[in-house]
């Protein structure tokens, strides 16, 4: 969006995505939930939420529109939204956001209680209700957090004490939403003075030689990093960096031993964190000697893993550890231009998170594979059928995009005429519809911004790939399939879990069909024929049904991003029904969903067809020797042996390997040929 918008313009073309999202998204939603579902996403940009779930629920004296909630329950997010339905920015009373807070208040205390028996176990808020009163214990900050389309005038709101947990609350209104986005920044500016909030300053050396940028060399304590943290969460993380902050994995585990048993070792054993920033104030002591005092839009690029464990390390019981012997160095780098800050501030990111096995990617929107789908939208119509006038798929690169085409519109009536013949993509949809024609509802089920973080690194791997006439009407065919799907699914009335009923639907679908569903032929019709639409419909009953009856009684939300939830579905028996067997693409495949269809990020290249024979012309006895003979010789790694042997499997049922075993397989053989492997 513009920076230099009015906040008049700002707010019709935010009214504008709000209205927008109420044509494209849940039947019996309210404009409120709309309006929630559209706040999300900029909070979620903006730092202040991670994986939101839209979740509408009122009672007499109770409100939720949405929830989050971290992994360890420790902190939960409630929001609770007042929409104003008026042309221009309306204020909003205090009295109505007081009663709207109140009712959040009310809800939380209902749901560690007994809220979760008011629901049964496939409806979206028994989730919420019962995750709360099982962990009722372990909950120590949360946020209750009012939204609104319209103005409200600064309120204090004071925290209180419910339970163990402390009660924090916050408001985002039309006017603040609009200051963080026109601000250059997709998030609020964090302005740290460590002399006013901690009673310390940090001592530093600086460097002042670049005419581009300073960097600032120091020693953080662990207790202070930790306070920061758990103050500015995920708002103190680059977004790249936010994007793989996980509590798991070799390093974190690695961190969190050191933190337990040798916490005066960290700053020996740990690379510290990089941090980016918009100014640096430096004051000196007698002798001259530099010491940062404040800090403005502090941004971790590197050391988030390190950031959360040392935090986690703080509040986790069993581990107990003494942060005040912790420290950790920190590089800040203060970039001097805001014309150089989205060039240098990538860079800075990628080239210091090396030590993890998913390396930051540039995730912008203005990766030349977005700029191609764009390019696409904007020239491709789709064929007119059945009376219906052609239709021209807007694919939004960047937010804000349609809504600005909208305003440009004069009347209500041209409005909803360019709506119906331009229907809106996004990029987190395009991700959900790949990911799930590619068989990864586990992965679409985690969210929008993680889900499309991993579709971006599949791109990446595919180094190169760009998207032809072929693949956009093959994406736009997927799109119809996925929209309908959610039509389907909510005639079906199942209580809840639409999203993940419909990306397991599918993705069984996808699996079962061996991805020969006619995309060319939904492209054409731009509909689904009815023997699709009534398959869908039958595969959507059993998939429910597994989907709320995780094994041993599992969070249902949780279960669902799991691969094992994935697998078990896919290994469900079903029978395809002749009439959609009819209209399946006759074209012989390997394996049922062993290979990417044509116009996928996964499609095959003429190189990786040859390679993939060159793989399958090996014979099997072959593989086996050299898995053999790498395990006797201590060749390779044992994910390697293993693939080789797999590779042998596949051969010896006369199946072809996929491109990615091929590629390693295939260089494991040529490097044992050239140490004297022999059969």
């Amino acid at each position: 969006m513009p920076k230099n918008q009015t906040l008049d313009e700002f707010y019709s073309t935010f009214r504008e995505e709000v209205l927008c999202a109420s044509d494209t998204k849940t039947s019996g939603w309210t404009t409120e939930d709309f309006l929630t579902n559209v706040m999300m996403e900029y909070l979620e940009e903006a730092g202040e939420v991670t994986d939101p779930v839209i979740c509408p629920f009122r009672g007499y004296g109770l409100q939720m529109n949405a929830y989050a909630i971290s992994e360890g329950c420790e902190s939960v997010d409630i929001f609770v939204s007042i929409y104003s339905d008026s042309d221009r920015p309306r204020s909003i009373s205090q009295a109505d956001i007081d009663a709207a807070i109140k009712r959040a208040i009310q809800l939380y205390h209902k749901a560690i209680n007994d809220l979760y028996t008011a629901f049964q176990k496939d409806n979206d808020t028994y989730e919420f209700a019962i995750t709360l009163h099982q962990n009722k214990d372990n909950i120590k900050h949360v946020r209750i957090c009012a939204l609104t389309n319209g103005l409200v005038k600064p309120i204090a709101l004071k925290n209180i004490t419910i339970g163990d947990a402390e009660i924090s609350f916050s408001l985002w209104d039309v006017d603040r939403l609009y200051r963080c986005v026109t601000s250059g920044k997709m998030r609020e500016t964090i302005e740290i003075d460590f002399e006013e909030k901690f009673q310390t300053s940090i001592p530093c050396i600086e460097n002042n030689t670049s005419k581009k940028y300073s960097v600032y060399l120091a020693i953080i304590n662990g207790d202070l990093l930790a306070a920061l943290y758990d103050e500015f969460r995920d708002r103190l993380l680059e977004k790249n960096v936010r994007s793989f902050l996980q509590v798991k994995g070799g390093v974190n585990k690695g961190i969190r031993d050191t933190l337990r048993d040798e916490p005066d070792m960290f700053l020996a054993y740990n690379n510290g964190i990089s941090v980016t920033a918009e100014s640096v104030e430096i004051v000196r002591d007698e002798n001259g000697k530099p010491s940062i005092k404040r800090i403005r839009d502090m941004q971790i690029v590197n050391g988030g893993q390190t950031t959360a464990s040392i935090f986690n390390a703080k509040n986790d019981r069993k581990i107990a550890a003494d942060l005040s012997q912790v420290f950790v160095q920190m590089k800040i780098s203060v970039i001097h231009s805001a014309d150089d800050m989205d060039e240098i501030v990538p860079r800075i990111s990628t080239f210091a998170n090396t030590q993890n096995k998913i390396q930051v990617a540039d995730f912008s929107a203005n990766d030349p594979f977005h700029r191609r789908i764009e390019e696409l939208s904007r020239t491709i119509w789709a064929p007119a059928q059945g009376g219906m006038k052609p239709r021209n798929w807007f694919y939004e690169r960047a937010r804000g995009q349609y809504a600005d085409m909208l305003t440009r519109e004069s009347t209500t009536k041209r409005k909803k005429e360019y709506k119906e013949t331009h229907p809106l993509f996004t990029k987190t949809d395009l991700a959900k519809y790949e990911n799930t024609w590619d068989q990864l509802p586990w992965q679409v089920s985690e969210g929008a911004q993680k889900n499309f973080h991993k579709f971006m690194l599949r791109l990446k791997e595919r180094k190169g790939f760009s998207p032809d006439e072929i693949y956009y009407q093959n994406l736009i065919a997927k799109a119809i399939l996925f929209r309908q799907t959610e039509k389907l699914v909510q005639k079906q009335q199942y209580g809840g879990y639409r999203a993940n009923i419909v990306t397991y639907t599918l993705a069984f679908l996808s699996f079962k069909t061996a991805q020969r569903i006619d995309l060319e032929r939904i492209w054409k019709e731009q509909a689904l024929t009815p023997a699709l639409e009534r398959e869908i419909i039958e595969v959507s009953k059993f998939v429910q049904s597994l989907i709320v009856n995780p094994p041993g009684g599992a969070n249902v939300g949780e279960w669902c991003k799991k691969e094992k939830c994935w697998q078990s579905i896919r290994d469900h028996e079903y029978t395809l029904s002749d009439e959609l067997q009819l209209e399946l693409l006759s074209v012989a495949r390997p394996t049922i969903g062993s290979q990417p269809a044509t116009g996928s990020i996964d499609s095959l290249t003429d190189e990786d067809l040859a390679l993939i024979d060159e793989a399958a012309a090996i014979p099997a006895e072959t593989w086996f020797a050299l898995s053999r003979w790498a395990k006797e010789t201590r060749n390779f790694q044992p994910w390697q042996r293993s693939l080789l042997f797999s590779v042998g499997a596949l051969a010896g049922r006369g199946q072809k390997p996929s491109i990615k075993q091929a590629t390693h397989a295939v260089k494991a053989y040529k490097s044992a040929l050239e140490k004297g492997f022999t059969v």
